[in-house]
């Protein structure tokens, strides 16, 4: 079945930004900040306890962080240039984070110099120069967490450290003066299983209690990271289920008096205000007795859909286009063969679709424009407009 609008956007905002693209060239990425506006709003009064730190990565648009600076938000950072960025736009250092645990020395300067005083670190090497380049800064460990199976876009694998190097850690960041602040962990973005968090947090709880009782260490801060969902063909649970269950492990592991808590939302809150929108460059069977068309696209793996990599993350795509439906593949413009969106799992298109209709890609909010290549096959990035 074709997706049906009114469950990914309220029908004003489909409408607006269906007729924000009207007359722009396709591949375009429609942005509805009233959208990103009140993801944030939801998502402070889900979790009223926590701080949110917006993962930059997500969407590094000016508009974006814009207003995410003023609604309150503080900042995920895992550049220098997106630090540059974020000041530029007269947020203080001190609502900033440097999440990143795979990080050259000198970056690490170069935050400390501009007043950043928060890094996240999963090895020796790491912390010894955060200890050389920012004495004296607040640290918070990553740690591996399970998960991955029921993560659409799994990250534990390249980051975080077993609990009992965690805990080493965090004694060798008090012993070269270093403030040993918290935990951190990620249980992968998209994460549809909600019991991964109750997992995570009772890890946490070992590692704060043994640094407690065994080295007199108190550590202060917990950093959930991301993982809360957007609106794709795969359903999730609402976003006010997820909080209502972490909270209720926080507080069983924790008690009443928490310690301070910091999300990193990036998907959940740019995702579902995107809709990007593209255009049908070819259609065509492989042999004659084929069951499925290839529908080639102005869009693809290298203009902002990499997150469809192994057909991980599922954007719904609509067409105004009516009529009988049959599955088809979905590729992209390039002449490259990975750059097939969708193969495996083959998406209902209409026979009457033809070269020249748009195809509408919904919640594309996140984690297109940012990883959309320079010029693969001359190709420009994608662009964007904000409404």
């Amino acid at each position: 079945m074709m997706p049906v609008v009114n469950d990914y956007y309220e029908q004003e905002t489909f409408d607006r930004m269906k007729s924000a693209a009207d007359g722009l060239q396709t591949p375009v990425l429609i942005v509805d900040l009233a959208t990103i506006r009140r993801q944030y709003d939801e998502l402070r009064t889900t979790v009223p306890y926590a701080d949110i730190f917006y993962a930059v990565k997500a969407n590094p648009a000016v508009e974006v962080l814009t207003l995410l600076r003023d609604v309150g938000s503080s900042f995920d950072i895992a550049s220098t240039y997106e630090l540059d960025k974020v000041l530029a736009l007269g947020v203080e250092p001190e609502r900033l984070s440097y999440g990143n645990t795979i990080k050259k020395s000198r970056d690490i300067r170069y935050f400390y110099d501009r007043g950043v005083r928060m890094f996240a670190t999963d090895s020796e090497a790491d912390l010894r120069n955060i200890a050389k380049a920012a004495p004296g800064s607040r640290v918070y460990v990553r740690i591996l967490t399970e998960g991955t199976q029921t993560a659409d876009w799994p990250l534990s694998r390249k980051f975080g450290c077993q609990s009992d190097m965690a805990l080493d850690l965090l004694i060798m960041a008090r012993d070269l003066g270093l403030e040993p602040y918290g935990i951190s962990f990620h249980v992968g973005s998209q994460q549809r299983d909600i019991g991964t968090w109750d997992a995570a947090i009772a890890k946490v709880k070992v590692i704060f209690e043994r640094l407690r009782e065994e080295d007199g260490i108190e550590l202060k801060m917990i950093n959930m990271g991301g993982g809360f969902p957007a609106n794709y063909a795969t359903k999730t649970n609402e976003l006010a289920t997820y909080a209502e269950e972490i909270t209720r492990y926080l507080h069983e592991d924790f008690g009443d008096d928490l310690p301070r808590i910091i999300l990193e939302p990036g998907r959940s809150l740019v995702s579902n205000a995107g809709m990007l929108v593209s255009e049908v460059v070819l259609i065509s069977r492989k042999s004659r007795t084929s069951l499925n068309r290839w529908i080639y696209l102005d869009v693809g793996m290298f203009q902002g859909l990499i997150e469809t990599l192994n057909e991980a993350i599922k954007f719904p795509v609509w067409t105004d286009k009516n009529g009988e439906l049959e599955e088809a593949v979905i590729a992209g413009p390039t002449c490259d063969s990975a750059d097939i969106m969708y193969e495996d799992y083959k998406y209902p298109m209409p026979l009457n679709l033809s070269i020249g209709d748009r195809l509408y890609w919904f919640s594309t909010g996140g984690y297109t424009t940012s990883y959309s290549s320079v010029e693969f096959n001359g190709f420009p990035p994608l662009k964007a407009h904000y409404i």
